[in-house]
């Protein structure tokens, strides 16, 4: 027991020890842990607390939400919008971005979330998440706009994600490699169980909607066909396929085990980029996987290069294991 690091402990090392985090941020991933607990309890308590189903209206993406979604992102927004660290949020759930009441102190950080990652998921009991990205506030203008928000994921502040499973796992990064707390339901505290992670350069796992095949382009069609060949085709080894419709869980896969996670750009939609978004997706899940050794590009560039225009801009994704996403991101290069 005494050797446990907790989350708090975790971060003050960081802020102290490091110098890598000020005690403003600190205390903001500590609000936003605490928020990812609440959640959790709604979770696991499934159908007994009346949060199955659909909540009937939709989302500014044109989604029906869940009530899981609802609840998620109220809970993040009252857990955070008191503490004095934040200036403004923004969720994938809301239009526009939340600015901190007037009758709070209004701090330098600015917060963004996927506040349930896998709603597909959520009335089937699989794996679900919250993501997560932190950006500080630039310029000394006063007040908050949609602007401020227009920050390549290159300057995230911190980023992370709470996934919901058999375990409750929060994964962290403050730009300092990336650790993983379980949450010990018992003590109701995060623990530290795995620090520095490594993605393994190569891998044997691609995760894709294999039901879009048809809708791919020609590079991201020439890769999967070369994984299907197995050890008779140019890969020269057999390639097992993971698809949990979480993204979440499927990149808390990866960092556990290496692979790579596909979500391309199809012939659906081709005036979209892609289906993901960058601001509350793409980019916290990128600084993630690159802090733990592996790459995260649309395709064709670095996803924390890319240069926000739109709150809610989608991206095309890939990521994982380094070697993987190189030679996928050459592929669309050739063309």
């Amino acid at each position: 027991m005494s050797n446990k690091i907790s989350l708090t402990r975790y971060l003050v090392e960081q802020q102290r020890v490091h110098g890598r985090i000020p005690p403003e941020l600190r205390l903001l991933i500590e609000v936003v842990a605490r928020a990812c607990k609440r959640i959790a309890i709604n979770v696991n308590k499934g159908a007994l607390g009346d949060v199955l189903g659909s909540a009937d209206i939709e989302n500014v993406q044109g989604e029906v939400q869940k009530k899981l979604d609802v609840i998620a992102n109220e809970v993040l927004i009252e857990a955070n919008e008191w503490g004095g660290h934040l200036a403004a949020m923004a969720s994938e759930e809301m239009e526009g971005i939340y600015v901190v009441p007037n009758r709070f102190p209004q701090g330098e950080y600015l917060l963004m979330f996927d506040p349930l990652d896998g709603s597909s998921n959520i009335d089937v009991n699989v794996s679900i998440g919250t993501i997560f990205s932190v950006l500080k506030k630039t310029g000394p203008h006063p007040g908050v706009s949609e602007q401020d928000f227009m920050q390549a994921g290159n300057q995230q502040a911190a980023a992370g994600y709470c996934v919901y499973g058999p375990q409750t796992t929060l994964v962290l990064t403050v730009g300092d490699g990336v650790a993983m707390f379980t949450l010990d339901r018992e003590q109701g505290s995060w623990v530290l169980t795995q620090d520095q992670i490594r993605i393994p350069e190569d891998t044997k796992e691609f995760a894709i909607n294999m039901s879009n095949m048809r809708h791919w382009d020609t590079p991201v069609k020439r890769y999967i066909d070369e994984c299907l060949q197995g050890k008779e085709g140019p890969r020269g080894k057999d390639f097992n396929m993971r698809w949990i419709a979480s993204m979440v869980a499927d990149v808390h896969r990866i960092l556990s085990r290496g692979g790579v996670f596909m979500y391309p750009w199809d012939k659906r939609e081709p005036e979209k980029p892609g289906k993901l978004r960058l601001m509350y997706e793409a980019n916290p899940m990128a600084w993630l996987v690159e802090q733990a050794g592996g790459a995260a590009t649309d395709g064709r560039q670095r996803i924390l290069d890319i240069q926000p225009t739109k709150l809610h801009q989608r991206v095309s994704v890939m990521l994982g294991s380094k070697n993987e996403v190189e030679r996928i991101t050459s592929y669309h290069s050739e063309l």
